[in-house]
């Protein structure tokens, strides 16, 4: 069976086409725009006319390609910018005449279960468990426990795109933005920890998504992007920490120009590698997995599996 899987997220818009066969996934095609979806949300509490059409363009490419590729099985998720926006209505309408079908808009618990389904199936064996997920996205983080299935799950508004906006104005960051974007991560982990007890004592720390991934390339010192160095990389602690200093401490030209920087990626990966670090000492965690698979992928398994 062939499947369409579309994330759609605060930053990013993303396509996976796969192939089902013996309990298995296998890529036929991968892509992700930057569109930016959730540009100015938490202020305006609406999503921008011009970042609905960034996204329609990508989505027009996303169908195209679908249709190349004959997918049977077609689901488009998204998260926390249209969950937030007042007039989700126009991007449902949007997408609807895009795609020819309406986006399913999860909650927060629900993204936090896909993106654990996403990530956790492909794990070594042996991997220590239970595994605590999570995805730093754009406008929100998911904190998911279980072992192979879902114990506890939450969503928090912080993402790098709406810590970026809300905190983090300078160019290169003050120190003053720096130490408000901390006090507001560490208020949003607290919250996330009292509703999913055992965060702190689980035995594997798997983070999801760009800033994460883009971290650990940094802190592997790759010379290029490069998935199959970053997929289940494991990252120390202090390793995340030492990116973080150095990318809070780099200009936006110069976040650009490292050799592993997404282009879209460069205004924001400060504050995702901050809410990586912060997370990281708020849990306790000596070091976390890098892991290309996440909601994507699990929005691909439920069409698998329904």
């Amino acid at each position: 069976m062939r499947v369409a899987a579309i994330d759609c997220g605060t930053n990013s818009v993303r396509l996976l086409v796969a192939d089902h066969d013996d309990g298995h996934l296998t890529d036929v095609a991968r892509r992700m725009e930057i569109v930016r979806l959730g540009q100015g949300v938490d202020r305006t509490g609406r999503l921008a006319p011009e970042a609905i059409e960034r996204t329609r363009v990508a989505l027009v490419g996303y169908a195209d390609e679908i249709a190349a590729r004959r997918a049977v099985r077609i689901r488009m998720v998204a998260t926390s910018a249209t969950r937030d926006a007042a007039n989700g209505e126009d991007f449902e309408s949007m997408v609807r005449a895009t795609l020819g079908q309406p986006p399913e808009v999860v909650t927060g618990d629900e993204e936090a279960r896909l993106s654990f389904t996403g990530a956790v199936k492909g794990l070594p064996a042996g991997t220590p468990t239970p595994y605590l997920v999570v995805d730093i996205g754009g406008g929100s983080t998911e904190f998911v426990l279980g072992d192979r299935a879902v114990e506890h799950a939450v969503s928090v508004d912080i993402g790098c795109v709406r810590m970026t906006e809300r905190h983090l104005a300078g160019d290169p960051p003050t120190v003053a933005q720096i130490q408000a974007a901390t006090a507001d991560i560490e208020a949003a982990v607290d919250r996330a920890m009292a509703v999913v007890p055992g965060a702190t004592t689980a035995g594997t720390l798997v983070g999801l998504a760009g800033s994460v991934t883009t971290v650990a390339a940094l802190a592997l010192g790759l010379d290029s992007y490069r998935p199959e160095r970053i997929h289940h990389a494991r990252i120390l602690r202090a390793d995340v920490a030492r990116v973080t200093a150095e990318l809070l401490a780099l200009t936006h030209d110069e976040r650009l120009a490292l050799p592993v920087m997404h282009p879209g990626r460069a205004d924001v990966i400060g504050a995702g590698a901050l809410i990586l670090r912060v997370l990281m000492d708020r849990v306790g965690a000596d070091a976390v997995i890098a892991s290309e698979h996440d909601i994507l992928d699990g929005i691909a398994w439920g069409l698998i599996e329904a």
